[in-house]
């Protein structure tokens, strides 16, 4: 069994940020779910060009709003508590936060190790161990 704390996450190597987002990595690779679970927050106003063309991602919000917007279609939807968005085709999108920050809670498949970080063309490269 596994218990994490996120407050014992916030401001440890866990805990990783980039222009327009904070992930808080809960389970990462070495964890061996495989999976990896964070708790990712997108401030309000944020607006994030991303393409996980290695990774499959579901994503459920629990606070705040925003959009995603799929860019192969043009189809804009609202994010809320209580919506959840799965990445199920490596989707290109973008995630826009709205008048809130966004607290999501995000599982990934294959999981994270937690070094990753956006590339420029918005996806996380396949880290191996």
């Amino acid at each position: 069994m596994k218990i994490v704390d996120r407050d014992q996450i916030i401001g440890s190597e866990r805990e990783v940020e980039g222009p327009g987002w904070t992930s808080r990595r809960l389970l990462l690779k070495k964890d061996g779910m495989g999976f990896s679970f964070h708790e990712t927050i997108i401030p309000a106003g944020a607006e994030l060009s991303l393409w996980y063309k290695h990774h499959l991602e579901a994503v459920y919000c629990v606070a705040g709003n925003g959009s995603i917007e799929d860019l192969a279609t043009g189809e804009v939807h609202d994010i809320r508590d209580g919506i959840l968005y799965a990445l199920d085709q490596h989707d290109r999108h973008v995630l826009r936060g709205g008048t809130e920050d966004m607290r999501l809670i995000c599982a990934f498949n294959p999981p994270v190790t937690g070094r990753e970080t956006h590339d420029a063309d918005g996806s996380y490269e396949l880290v191996e161990d």
